[in-house]
């Protein structure tokens, strides 16, 4: 599709900062001369001058490059530094080089103080506007150089709105072509369907801020560190030939044949096809350690973040519509974006196999009247937060640390490659304060599958998949010959997306106008106990469990038998079934590893896992290495009961 030259004349831009994190780097306050109010969800409106005249390229309503001119501030950015007040006047919005559409901040005395990238926009108003939702505000080398702080270029420290008046466009041939869009299930040629199969293509995480007194590795006060990823996604390139959508990735190239085109309708917007209802994409993130021993451990997790919008990036067809990814199309939800405070939420509000979102009852709808409560969930409510202890000082001598983050779409046909890590490490900065440093070995799929990966089964290692119509896990096992006739035995259990859930409503569109039909999860639990088999006369020794976190209060305890060995989540005091049975389950989205030691090697062995909430079956098994021959099914499902 050809560019349309255009250009933007004036509008505001809205600011939303980071005020914990500009505190940390010595920026203590940040205000703007004439003064403005923020609005109800913090951002404070500046205003840009009718005058500029900032051009850019348009292709499928998205802007897909900056080329020169400006737009200009008007007022000032005040920011009280420790020793001085530093006044940004005149600033101007200028082009910036870059792959992808970014914008730089620039004074009087043409010092960029920031950047601006990762915008989330589109043109509005039949191409009258030009509307980001969000951007990353990020810190240029001038200003990481005037805070002492070189190391701190490149970090986002805003979030940003941006909705500027547009002359150049004719909207008249955005119709929507014929045939489009193919949801999942369409058919396709040759008998087959459109399927939907999204990849996680890039995931990097960044340092947000400290909660508590953060005071470096192995201080006294073993602060809590947040933090956030940038993750991005492309839909399926596949169009009736198995191509590569991630080049490079042994998980790269979809199984679905014809890409399917993607819902991407925020929350509350209304009801839209397929599903009849605001269907939006979840994204969530998870930490990893595996330590000098080769244990893994899952030591951080985030919330829910909603997907609200869509930029249709290097789209291979379609790209026109904000709120649907089309094939081939790339999108980032950026660092601010997905610390954004009205858009995250608990992982217990959904239903994960199907992903369908329990608005009733939820945080963003607590009296299940179906009007948006927006409540703001100031960090670190639903973040991913890790103690200094456990990433940093001499236990964690020798680790290698693990960010993953991933999306859930609904109907996708391949939830793993939908999954993406990246390895991190933490450095302190005296005195103070964090930053994550991004490795580079970025990898499709889960991040159990970088502790044993699934095609290199042996008698030591193995890591086998459990799927079911109420969702997928993984169990993985490893092997250590500690020597003198010992073992350690390791068992990694991912539950990815199972959930029992207990619902009441329905998920349609019939769910707007009865409150009883409204879709509410009760709860969603996955597993409440795991257990290995054991031989007759092997006594395990030194037996633990980690759930990741520093509560002991709500680990599992184990028991031993003569023939297998157990762990069982604590009970919750309060009856069933409408509150949890227990208080510290297994659930989606979330690692626990059990270990033990024994003086007998590795055999073929049946393990077992218990599900939390009554159904059938009872439970799911594996064969796994463990001290001895097992008979999992025979034995766990009577077991278990």
């Amino acid at each position: 599709m050809p560019a349309t030259l255009a250009s933007a004349r004036g509008g505001t831009v809205s600011l939303l900062w980071n005020r914990e994190l500009m505190a940390e780097l010595g920026v203590r306050a940040i205000s703007t001369r004439p003064v403005r109010v923020a609005d109800a969800q913090g951002f404070v409106a500046l205003d840009l001058a009718d005058g500029g005249n900032l051009r850019f390229t348009v292709v499928r309503r998205q802007v897909s490059g900056f080329l020169d001119g400006e737009l200009r501030f008007q007022g000032s950015l005040v920011l009280a530094l420790p020793d001085t007040q530093l006044v940004l006047s005149n600033i101007v919005i200028r082009p910036r080089a870059a792959s992808a559409p970014s914008l730089m901040l620039v004074d009087a005395d043409g010092i960029v103080w920031f950047y601006v990238d990762n915008l989330m926009q589109g043109l509005t108003d039949a191409g009258r506007r030009l509307r980001a939702s969000t951007m990353d505000v990020r810190i240029s080398d001038a200003l990481a150089r005037r805070l002492g702080r070189p190391f701190v270029a490149g970090w986002s420290v805003a979030d940003a709105r941006l909705d500027v008046a547009v002359e150049g466009v004719d909207a008249s041939d955005w119709a929507v072509p014929a045939g489009e869009p193919k949801w999942p299930g369409t058919p396709a040629p040759g008998g087959n369907v459109y399927q939907a199969d999204v990849f996680m293509t890039a995931v990097l995480g960044q340092y947000r801020q400290c909660h508590g007194l953060c005071d470096g590795p192995d201080g006294e006060n073993d602060g809590t560190v947040v933090v956030t990823p940038s993750s991005s996604l492309r839909n399926n390139v596949n169009d009736g030939a198995f191509l590569p959508t991630v080049s490079g990735d042994p998980d790269g190239t979809s199984q679905a044949l014809y890409a399917a085109d993607i819902p991407w309708y925020a929350e509350f917007s209304g009801s839209f096809a397929p599903y009849d209802n605001d269907q939006h994409p979840l994204l969530i993130w998870n930490l990893y350690r595996v330590d000098a021993a080769g244990r893994i451990d899952q030591i951080g997790r985030s919330g829910t973040k909603h997907a609200f919008f869509t930029v249709n990036s290097g789209c291979l067809e379609g790209g026109t519509d904000n709120h649907i990814l089309n094939r081939g199309c790339n999108d980032t939800y950026s660092v601010s974006n997905n610390d954004y405070p009205y858009a995250l939420s608990p992982r217990s509000e959904i239903v994960p196999a199907q992903v369908l979102w329990g608005r009733c009852g939820a945080t963003d709808d607590p009296d299940c009247d179906n009007v948006n409560n927006a409540p703001s969930n100031p960090s670190p409510a639903y973040r991913l937060t890790v103690r200094e202890s456990q990433c940093s000082g001499a236990a964690t001598a020798g680790a290698l640390f693990f960010l993953e983050s991933w999306y859930l779409v609904r109907d996708d046909v391949d939830v793993e490659n939908t999954m993406g890590s990246t390895p991190v490490f933490f450095q302190w900065n005296p005195p103070g304060p964090w930053s994550v440093v991004n490795g580079s070995n970025y990898r499709l799929g889960p991040a159990i599958n970088r502790w044993v990966d699934p095609s290199a089964a042996g008698p030591n290692l193995r890591n086998v998949a459990i799927a079911t119509a109420e969702g997928r896990s993984r169990i993985a096992a490893k092997v250590t010959s500690l020597g003198g006739g010992q073992w350690r035995y390791d068992y990694a259990v991912m539950n990815l997306d199972f959930a029992r859930a207990v619902t009441t409503g329905t998920p349609g569109h019939v769910d707007d106008a009865d409150p009883a039909m409204r879709l509410r999860v009760v709860h969603n639990f996955g597993y409440d106990a795991f257990a290995v088999s054991l031989p007759a006369g092997v006594v395990p020794t030194a037996i633990s469990f980690s759930d990741g976190d520093t509560d002991p209060a709500n680990d599992w305890t184990s028991t031993a038998a003569s023939f297998e060995v157990r762990w069982s989540a604590p009970a919750n005091p309060s009856p069933p079934p409408m509150t949890p049975p227990v208080s510290h389950s297994l659930d989606w989205g979330v690692l626990f590893r059990f270990s033990f030691i024994a003086n007998t090697g590795p055999a073929d062995t049946g393990v077992g896992l218990h599900i939390a909430q009554a159904g059938t079956p009872v439970a799911h098994s594996a064969v796994v290495p463990g001290p001895a021959p097992g008979v999992p099914d025979a034995l766990f499902a009577d077991d278990f009961e």
